[in-house]
């Protein structure tokens, strides 16, 4: 039975090593994944730009390495085999025709038929060698030639002169030949011309790429500045559909689709202005009776009734109108939030008012304004100190109102927001109202592009703060 149970065991052991070793290469190539998506640019234009750039660095440099490492170094080593052969020749020369005793006709031979200029050295040694170049193409090429072909000690310098090669060989004879030869007999000399015009039409292609790339992505940022206007409740001027057949099709959806919802708004605006005189008729028969009537208790009652309902009937209109038809103008929030103070103030209330930053900020005042006063009022309502305060940075205007009042519970703060919603426990938002005065607020605060949101006050009370973009 043990002879059963011990493969099994070191199997499922051997298949829990590859599970776990699964799984922290899966972990390790997200990580990099997520790293590599970090040092991503986030712009199109620019990830537009890798895209097209990125391949032709990688086919230069392939082409390259092969042009270096294939037609430059086969060249080199071509020339360096031509010019070790003559200089086989030359050594099978002096060693053949001993009468010529001053090697004249062996240094003419060089010079006429072979481009050459010989010299024949007393019995010396050979210098030292000095630091190899860099790129030692060249060296080691006729190197390796010069063992291979001749088989003497040699020493070669193809540093010193840029334009000559200069070889030293020593002969059977101890004497020393020296040899200079131009260092394009050896070397592939002008193959950086290819190089050059190769990086030449590099960047010439990567000039046309980004002008055509520049003119392709406007269209994309015309339509996200368009979007980002009409988010913020402003006029979209001078907007037509551009560039590419997806960028024209984008752009002609986003027109269509601000078009049906300014529809639908002029729709419910219409519907409810039509619902309002209706009842503002029956409203104004109702004051008219009551005015007849005697002066008494119930007609008193009836008069309230009849004055809640016209409140009614303003607070459904302004919420379905949303003063969507004001536009933008700058406004000097610093001073805007100072009225709004002071109009606490005389209801007998504590009000403080403060800004940070640049105060001009392009908003619809009417409609911001009546976004703020409605929870100015909410606060007023419930406490006894309130705290305005204001800040702008470079992408944000943020306006928060602080109370002291018994706040609003956590689970119940998005509920508030829901028309004609009132709380029946705590504290009841629009108490007399008709449960619209937060939704109308932050339908404003979004018709600008941005948000209401509650919290705790460092009061004790409620925060409500206002963050629309600027």
């Amino acid at each position: 039975m043990s002879t059963i149970e011990r493969p099994q065991s070191t199997y499922g052991g051997l298949r829990g090593l590859i599970a776990n070793f699964a799984t922290r290469f899966s972990g390790l190539g997200e990580a990099a994944g997520r790293r590599f998506n970090d040092l991503m640019p986030k712009g199109l234009y620019a990830r537009s730009l890798i895209i097209v750039i990125a391949p032709i660095v990688i086919l230069q440099s392939v082409v390259a390495y092969v042009f270096m490492e294939r037609h430059w170094q086969l060249v080199t080593h071509r020339l360096s085999a031509a010019v070790t052969q003559d200089i086989a020749a030359l050594i099978d020369i002096q060693k053949t025709y001993p009468q010529d005793r001053d090697y004249e006709t062996l240094r003419r031979i060089a010079r006429d038929r072979l481009n050459l200029m010989v010299e024949i050295l007393p019995p010396e040694p050979l210098p030292i060698s000095g630091p190899k170049p860099f790129f030692d193409v060249l060296d080691g090429a006729l190197s390796r030639e010069i063992a291979l072909q001749v088989g003497r000690p040699f020493w070669i310098d193809t540093v010193g002169n840029s334009a000559l090669v200069e070889i030293r060989i020593q002969l059977e004879d101890n004497s020393v030949m020296k040899v200079f030869a131009r260092r394009g007999m050896a070397y592939a000399s002008n193959s950086h011309i290819f190089l050059v015009w190769m990086v030449i039409a590099s960047l010439v292609l990567i000039g046309i790429a980004i002008l055509f790339l520049r003119n392709q992505i406007r269209p994309i940022q015309a339509l996200a500045a368009a979007a980002e206007d009409f988010g913020k409740g402003r006029e979209v001027v001078g907007f037509r559909p551009r560039g590419a057949s997806e960028v024209r099709a984008a752009a002609q959806a986003f027109i269509e689709m601000r078009r049906r919802i300014e529809r639908q708004i002029d729709q419910r605006t219409t519907m409810l202005a039509g619902v309002s005189h209706d009842l503002r008729t029956v409203l104004t028969r109702f004051k008219l009776e009551l005015a007849l009537l005697s002066e008494g208790p119930e007609t008193e009652a009836l008069r309230r009734d009849v004055d809640e309902m016209g409140r009614m009937v303003e607070g459904y209109l302004a919420f379905a109108r949303g003063d969507s038809g004001e536009p933008p103008a700058p406004t000097d929030m610093e001073a805007f939030l100072r009225e709004l103070a002071a109009d606490a103030e005389r209801s007998g209330h504590k009000v403080s008012a403060d800004f940070h930053g640049e105060p001009i900020v392009t908003v619809r005042p009417d409609a911001f304004r009546r976004c703020l006063a409605n929870l100015v009022g909410n606060a007023a309502r419930y406490g006894d100190a309130i705290a305005i305060v204001g800040h702008r940075d470079h992408r944000w205007l943020t306006v928060t109102v602080d109370d002291d009042g018994p706040g609003i519970p956590a689970d119940r703060r998005e509920d508030v927001f829901k028309p004609f919603l009132r709380l029946d426990d705590a504290r009841n938002v629009d108490e007399g109202g008709s449960g619209l005065g937060l939704a109308i607020a932050r339908d404003i605060a979004r018709s600008h592009g941005g948000d209401i949101t509650l919290s705790d006050s460092p009061l004790g009370g409620l925060r409500a703060t206002v963050r629309v973009p600027i």
